[in-house]
């Protein structure tokens, strides 16, 4: 078992040191065989507790911890941390003229992997098959650019081709189901819940309960004002449907 902790966290931008913390200290462990969703209204720091953990240099960790396995990562670059287990999918991905999606994701699993135990290039074809034909992918698009022309519901259907390829400990999922239709919502959640196990946790970004019928959390925790305000189990979130987040209050976590 792995395990990922915050600890207390407290974030801003780096670039703007005046503006308030996005981050107001946030406590949270997820280990793997588990799998957690944050949900919480606009604007209260959930990408950005997704981004930061992921190292993303734009943002300045001024309070608290993230530890893998009890060991922090704060001093990590991004490549580290990934080799470390941890995988972002992006709300937004980015388009990469020049590297087709099969070159990216194979560059991806071999830096994992010590230089003298690279994949080989037939079981890596093979795998790739068969994990897009799983996710109603065409065979064509491991030869295109990657995310270059993709649809929105391509591009978050490849973050998922993505993690399923590279098998990290932890994917962290930010709002995976924007934009989806039915059927690719139902794609999408199938990828992910084949990837449940004793090796893998997930932390799922998202306001919708819709993507929670396709994949169950264990956790659901709600966040407000830069920190997790509460934590329950999937009934949480369909209370929050029915209810918002205008009645719960910035204070001590509560769960």
């Amino acid at each position: 078992m792995h395990t990922l902790e915050i600890k207390d966290l407290h974030v801003k931008i780096k670039a703007e040191p005046e503006h308030p913390e996005i981050l107001t200290g946030v406590n949270l462990k997820l280990a793997t065989g588990e799998i957690h969703a944050i949900m919480g209204p606009n604007g209260t720091g959930k990408s950005t507790l997704a981004e930061t953990i992921m190292g993303n240099p734009a943002y300045e960790v001024t309070q608290g911890d993230i530890l893998i396995d009890g060991e922090s990562i704060l001093g990590m670059a991004v490549d580290e941390r990934a080799r470390a287990g941890l995988f972002l999918g992006m709300q937004y991905p980015q388009e990469i003229a020049g590297v087709t999606n099969a070159e990216f994701i194979r560059a991806a699993i071999n830096a994992r992997r010590p230089e003298d135990d690279q994949i080989r290039i037939s079981d890596f074809l093979k795998q790739l098959d068969k994990t897009m034909a799983t996710l109603e992918m065409p065979e064509s698009m491991a030869d295109r650019y990657l995310n270059q022309g993709f649809s929105g519901g391509e591009k978050k259907r490849n973050e998922i081709l993505q993690l399923m390829m590279i098998h990290p400990h932890f994917g962290l999922l930010d709002e995976i189901d924007s934009g989806l239709d039915i059927d690719a919502l139902r794609i999408v959640a199938k990828g992910v819940n084949l990837m449940r196990g004793p090796e893998f946790g997930s932390m799922i970004i998202t306001h919708y309960q819709r993507l929670l019928d396709y994949i169950i959390p264990d956790v659901v925790h709600v966040m407000k004002g830069g920190r997790i305000i509460e934590s329950g189990g999937p009934d949480l979130a369909k209370k929050l449907e029915k209810t918002g987040y205008e009645h719960l209050k910035v204070g001590e976590q509560n769960g």
